[in-house]
Formats: C-alpha cells, structure tokens, sequence
C-alpha cells in the first residue's frame, strides 16, 4: 500500500507539471517473464548467486513457474513534437506450489512448499515518437530507472539442514526491500480517434538486489542475490487529455 501511494502521489505530481492538452494516461495489463526463469542447475553454486539458481537446485521449479500477470498505469506528458516523459507504477504477483528435488519424507512421500514473488516497479520513462500524433500508428522507443520494491517469500514444510537429523518443519521465511533496475522498452499507438489509442508494449528490466530478512547469507563471503530482470508484454488503453 506504501508503494501504492507513493507511486500514484508522483503521478499526480507530474500531472499537475504538465499543460493539460499535452498529456496522457495508459492503463496496460499483460504478463512478466522473469530472466531466472530457465531453472539452469548449476553443477556447483559460486560465491555470488541469483536466487532462482538457487530455488532451482532445491525445488522442482519449471520453466514458466514464475510467469504471472502483469499490469499498472502510466501518466506520460509530451516535451516536444516527438519526445514525452512517463511516470508510471506496475504491478506482478506470482505464487508456484513446489517440493524438493532431492528429498522426500520417510513415508516417501514430498516435502512440500509454495515460493512467492512480487514485484512493483516505480519509474520514468523517456519515449521517443518519430512520427506525427496525427497518423493512426505512432510507433515509439525508450527507457528509463525504476525503484523495484520487492517481497519474496518461502511458506510450507522445509527441512532444517543445520540439524544432523534432517527434521521436517513448518515455516515461512520472507525478505523484502527496494531495488535500483533500469529498462527498455519498444512499441506502438493505435488512434481510434484524437483521444483513445490501443497499445502495445515489450518491455525488458534489469534489476538485482543482495538479499536480507530470512535470506541473508549464512556462510562467510557467500552472497544472496534475487535476480527481478525479465521480459514484460502489454497491451491496454491511452487516453489523451
């Protein structure tokens, strides 16, 4: 709710900047593809990790596990004929029902957990529109920082590996904070009239954070990094005032 309000607050703020015939909204919905969503299991973890290296060595983790819904809402103003700044905050949630690779329970059967990621991106973006607002296709190109506030959690059965009996035991294990990530992004404007537009959007994010809470490292000089880079596709609606 935090970063709700913060990421509307701004939005707000560069609306009120802004000449009110110069301006746009876009509501866009659409799904995330996390970059360590490919599950390599690395033969030997290094010093330095991503987080789904990781969950990938434990868990059965598939390949699109951690796809899910996407969406947010933008306010972007025009700067000049062909060049616009955006203020927007998205949103993704994704929860997989998992189980170790490499374990199980003395009946046989699975050790049991569920693994949850969310993600809100709070950023600017520059887009540049080489053609005229006047043509019914106005493709475009940018870029720009966000602030990834992130929330990444562990809930289920897990197996205590620091005690030499190997006990099953219910737990929930969660950090989160706030990332530094950077973007680019292509797409394009369908006019239906002077006001509304459909849009089409891909998106790609780099973003990495070392990780606290429950996930701060144990070993010395090891380090625990979430990965929250991947591709993003929209679709939704531009409104121009």
């Amino acid at each position: 709710m935090r970063q709700l309000m913060t990421g509307l607050g701004l939005i707000l703020l560069v609306a009120g900047a802004g000449r009110a015939d110069a301006a746009g909204l876009d509501l866009r919905i659409g799904g995330f593809f996390p970059r360590g969503r490919d599950c390599g299991i690395p033969s030997a973890v290094p010093a330095e990790y991503t987080l789904f290296q990781d969950v990938c060595e434990l868990y059965f983790v598939g390949k699109s596990d951690f796809d899910g819904v996407y969406g947010g809402i933008e306010f972007n103003q025009v700067l000049t004929d062909y060049l616009e700044v955006g203020v927007h905050y998205d949103y993704y949630s994704r929860t997989t029902d998992t189980s170790y690779r490499n374990y199980t329970r003395p009946d046989g059967t699975e050790i049991r957990q569920s693994l949850r990621l969310r993600v809100a991106p709070l950023g600017v973006t520059i887009r540049v529109l080489p053609t005229s607002k006047r043509n019914k296709l106005v493709p475009y190109v940018g870029g720009g920082v966000d602030a990834l506030f992130y929330e990444y959690e562990e809930y289920g059965d897990f197996i205590d590996f620091y005690d030499p009996t190997l006990p099953i035991r219910s737990d929930h294990f969660v950090t989160d904070s706030t990332a530094f990530g950077v973007h680019v992004l292509g797409g394009f404007r369908a006019y239906l009239n002077r006001d509304f537009a459909i849009v089409g959007e891909g998106r790609y994010q780099w973003g990495k954070d070392t990780m606290g809470g429950d996930f701060s490292p144990n070993s010395p000089g090891l380090i625990n990094r979430i990965d929250l880079g991947g591709w993003t596709f929209t679709v939704g609606l531009h409104v121009r005032f």
